[in-house]
C-alpha cells in the first residue's frame, strides 16, 4: 500500500516545502491492531522521503529496515518531545520559565532517528536548542520542567536553565549558549574515545547560524588531521536567529563546507533518513574519521521566546512544513499505511502524552528554589566556593582571589 504525494499548499514560493510521502514504498498491510504492534516479528520496508546527496562519500542506501515497535516508538516519542516543548511555550508566557528559552517544536526526527542508530556510550553535544536531546538521551520529564523552572529537581540543579541541560551518565555533554563553542569540545571528546579505543563516535550538532564560526573550522582541522570519530551535525533550520542562511552563508551547501572532509545533506523531518544517515556516519567515523551530517530541518517556532518568528519568513511558510514535511505527521501516515493503529488509538496516545506532561509540570513546580549556596558551587573563582557562606547561610561574605 502507499501513500499519495501530498500537493503543495502553500503560496510562498518556499524551495523548503517539499512533499511529505515523496518517493516512500512500504511492504503488504499488516492489518494487526494496536495491541499487537508492538511483536518486531514482521519486517518493514521503509523508502526514505528524499535520495541522500554526498560530498567525497557514498551515499546511504535509501531503503530502511524497521518494525512495528519501533514505528510506534517513534510515533509516541516525537509526540512527547512536541508536547513538552509547547507546554514550556506556555509556561514561558506565564513567566514561570524565564531567561532564555529555545524550542525545538518541528525538529524532533533529528534527536529521534539520532538516538536510534547509536547507543548512549556514544556522546553528544550540543547548542542551546537542548530539551528533547536531554529527552531522547533519557532524561525525565520532571528533571526538563524542574530545570526550566530553576528548581532543585532540574537536571543541572536548577542552574542552567533553558540552555544547559546535561546528564554525563547517558553520553550528553549538555547544550551551550556560546554559539558554536560545542563543536570544539565535540572534537575533544572524541579525541578521548580514539585515545581509549572504545569504538564510539561524539556527534557534536550545531546550527546554520554557528556554521561559519571560525572554531569549527578549527576543530574540523584537527579532527581530519588526527582521524577523530567525530560526526559533525548541522541542523540547518534556515534562520540563525532571524537571518536566512542565504544571506548569511556564501555557500550554505553545510554538507560541504568541511571541504577535504566527506559529507551527507539528510531529510532531517524524516526520521528514518536521519536513523540511516546516523548509522552509515557512525560506521564512517569509526574508520575513516570525521564527516559532517547536515539534517535539512524546520523550527516552528522562533529563534527564541523573544522572537515571533513571523517578521523575517511568512506564516504560509510555517503552515506549509508543517503541511507537507512535518515528522510526526510522516510517522503518523506510516502507521495508518500498515494498519497499526486507528486514528483514535493515535489520538488516545497522545492524550495519555499530555497527561503525562502535566502531571510532571504539577510535580516540578513542587520542588524547591536551589539553596543560595548554589550560586557559589561549580565555579572557577578561588575562594568563591559554598565555603564564603556563613554558618547560619544568611551572609555572604565575598571572597577575592
Amino acid at each position: 500500500m502507499a501513500l499519495s504525494r501530498l500537493a503543495s499548499s502553500s503560496s510562498s514560493g518556499s524551495n523548503l516545502l517539499k512533499p511529505l510521502t515523496s518517493a516512500l514504498s512500504f511492504t503488504p498491510s499488516l492489518r494487526r491492531p494496536i495491541s499487537s504492534a508492538a511483536d518486531d516479528s514482521t519486517t518493514l520496508t521503509i523508502e526514505t522521503s528524499v535520495p541522500f546527496t554526498s560530498h567525497r562519500c557514498d551515499v546511504p542506501s535509501r531503503t530502511v529496515e524497521t518494525t512495528p515497535n519501533e514505528l510506534m516508538t517513534f510515533f509516541r516519542d516525537m509526540a512527547l518531545m512536541r508536547r513538552m516543548e509547547i507546554a514550556a511555550d506556555s509556561l514561558y508566557k506565564a513567566k514561570l520559565i524565564r531567561g532564555f528559552c529555545h524550542l525545538y517544536d518541528g525538529q524532533e526526527a533529528v534527536a529521534i532517528g539520532m538516538e536510534a542508530a547509536i547507543t548512549k556510550k556514544d556522546c553528544i553535544i550540543t547548542a542551546y536548542r537542548d530539551h528533547c536531546t536531554f529527552l531522547g538521551r533519557g532524561g525525565t520529564l520532571l528533571q526538563i520542567f524542574s530545570e526550566l523552572m530553576g528548581r532543585q529537581g532540574g537536571c543541572s540543579k536548577g542552574k542552567g536553565g533553558s540552555m544547559h541541560f546535561y546528564k554525563k551518565d547517558a553520553g550528553f555533554y549538555g547544550g551551550h549558549g556560546i554559539v558554536g563553542a560545542q563543536v570544539p569540545l565535540g572534537c575533544g571528546l572524541a579525541f578521548g574515545q580514539k585515545y581509549s579505543k572504545d569504538e564510539t563516535v561524539t556527534f557534536a550538532l550545531y546550527g546554520d547560524g554557528a556554521a561559519n564560526q571560525g572554531q569549527l573550522f578549527e576543530a574540523l582541522n584537527i579532527s581530519a588531521l588526527w582521524d577523530l570519530p567525530a560526526i559533525l551535525v548541522c541542523e540547518n533550520n534556515h534562520y540563525g536567529m532571524g537571518t536566512a542562511e542565504w544571506r548569511a552563508a556564501k555557500s550554505p551547501s553545510y554538507y560541504k563546507r568541511g571541504d577535504y572532509v566527506p559529507g551527507l545533506k539528510v531529510d532531517g523531518m524524516d526520521v528514518f533518513a536521519v536513523k540511516q544517515a546516523c548509522k552509515f556516519a557512525k560506521e564512517h567515523a569509526l574508520k575513516n574519521g570525521p564527516i559532517i551530517l547536515e539534517m535539512d530541518t524546520y523550527r516552528y517556532h522562533g529563534h527564541s521566546m523573544s522572537d515571533p518568528g513571523s517578521t523575517y519568513r511568512t506564516r504560509d511558510e510555517i503552515s506549509g512544513v508543517r503541511q507537507e514535511r512535518d515528522p510526526i505527521e510522516r510517522i503518523r501516515k506510516l502507521i495508518f499505511a500498515h494498519d497499526l493503529a486507528t486514528e483514535k488509538e493515535l489520538k488516545d496516545i497522545e492524550k495519555e502524552l499530555r497527561k503525562e506532561v502535566d502531571e510532571a509540570i504539577a510535580k516540578a513546580k513542587e520542588s524547591p528554589m536551589p539553596e543560595p549556596s548554589e550560586l557559589f558551587t561549580n565555579i572557577y573563582v578561588k575562594g568563591c566556593g559554598a565555603e564564603s557562606f556563613g554558618a547560619d547561610r544568611k551572609e555572604v561574605r565575598t571572597v577575592l582571589p
